[in-house]
């Protein structure tokens, strides 16, 4: 296959701060870079050549993208499968629509996953709170139920602790189509970022470890301190998965590890990830120029991780206090960095980040954390 050299154009379906991010190592790479994203203001614009605002179902407007592009890449998986079969007559588009309409669906992506053989926990597939109960009585009551569509950072999912919570669960979820999880007994959440090339040649990252707050990333570490074994079966998990699925760009799979040392994956994303925005800090390649990398069938860059990092997300409420984030109190710590996305605040929105170096991961993640408590009120 022929590469796709810098001086082109790369389409991005998806214009949040994951397709900025990319955006702007798209241009440190010399690339041009066009947005299709229904926000004309989207946080990618003022760092895009151009934004075509528009529906990501928008047949017309992923063609017009096409067309502009001598490649074409994702952001978010929300794109609709008509528009990414037309965008693919205009231009090579990675990963492909048969990656997408695996991972789109939780009920279909775990099925998958099941057929092919890798580790999944306990679920069921619901489409009535009939079902719904049933299965929750299967689960002892202790479950978590998941729309099979839409919805992330928390959104579209329920916390159940009895199955007499069916109805309530149910409702709340609109009656839609959902996948209903036994809860496991976790000792965390990890992750592992694949990067894959057109002709197969891949890199894999090591594992970052991931704590959440109400379903939403709240700080997230490389490298996980897990162990050599855990490591290395989450790692084969992750390349197998992007190996079945054909995957050309990036994949990030969540993967539980459960306090008996077992691991089972969690759920796909075939794109740039939150929990790896520390390699921008401390990985000889971050995920962003490797996105760029893979779809355009450069070189690989390294996966070194050169030291510890741990990023601590930054959500709309700190600027909706009484004061505004205290920037210079964060700033002041030796290895600090603070990451921002360029978007209008509001409760619970991810707004940024702020990234700290350290000589352990423990250490990294104690920096980040406290850095991120000094925006508070100068606190210290």
């Amino acid at each position: 296959m022929t590469p796709i050299l810098p001086g082109s154009t790369i389409g991005i379906l998806g214009g949040g701060q994951l397709g900025r991010m990319m955006t702007l190592a798209a241009r440190t790479l010399g690339y041009h870079v066009v947005i299709l994203d229904p926000n004309a203001s989207c946080a990618a614009a003022p760092v895009a050549d151009r934004v075509i605002a528009a529906p990501f179902d928008d047949v017309d407007a992923a063609v017009e993208l096409a067309r502009a592009s001598d490649v074409v890449t994702v952001e978010i998986e929300k794109i609709g499968v008509d528009a990414m079969r037309a965008a693919a007559e205009h231009a090579p588009v990675r990963p492909g629509g048969h990656v997408l309409h695996v991972v789109q669906d939780r009920g279909r992506q775990k099925r998958w996953l099941t057929e092919h053989g890798f580790p999944v926990g306990p679920y069921s597939d619901v489409t009535s709170e009939d079902e719904l109960r049933a299965a929750a009585k299967e689960a002892d009551g202790d479950a978590f139920v998941k729309l099979c569509t839409g919805g992330y950072d928390g959104r579209s999912q329920f916390r159940m602790t009895s199955a007499d919570q069916a109805g309530e669960a149910w409702r709340a979820l609109g009656s839609g189509r959902s996948v209903l999880e036994h809860a496991l007994d976790l000792e965390m959440e990890i992750s592992v970022l694949v990067a894959r090339r057109p002709g197969g040649e891949s890199v894999v990252y090591a594992p970052s470890c991931n704590q959440h707050e109400n379903a939403v990333l709240d700080w997230a570490v490389i490298p996980a301190p897990v162990s050599a074994e855990v490591a290395r079966r989450a790692t084969e998990i992750g390349v197998g998965i992007a190996e079945q699925l054909d995957v050309v760009g990036l994949l990030v799979t969540e993967i539980f590890v459960l306090r008996d040392g077992s691991v089972m994956v969690n759920e796909l994303a075939p794109r740039p990830h939150n929990s790896f925005h520390h390699t921008e800090l401390t990985v000889l390649t971050s995920q962003f120029e490797q996105a760029v990398r893979s779809v355009c069938d450069l070189p690989l860059g390294s996966p070194e991780v050169v030291r510890p990092c741990a990023i601590a997300n930054l959500f709309g409420d700190l600027w909706l206090g009484d004061a505004p984030p205290r920037w210079p109190l964060a700033l002041e710590t030796p290895g600090v960095k603070v990451h921002l996305y360029g978007k209008s605040p509001r409760p619970g929105r991810k707004m940024g980040h702020v990234g700290a170096v350290g000589a352990t991961a423990d250490e990294a993640v104690e920096l980040a954390r406290a850095a991120r408590e000094r925006l508070r009120r100068g606190g210290r």
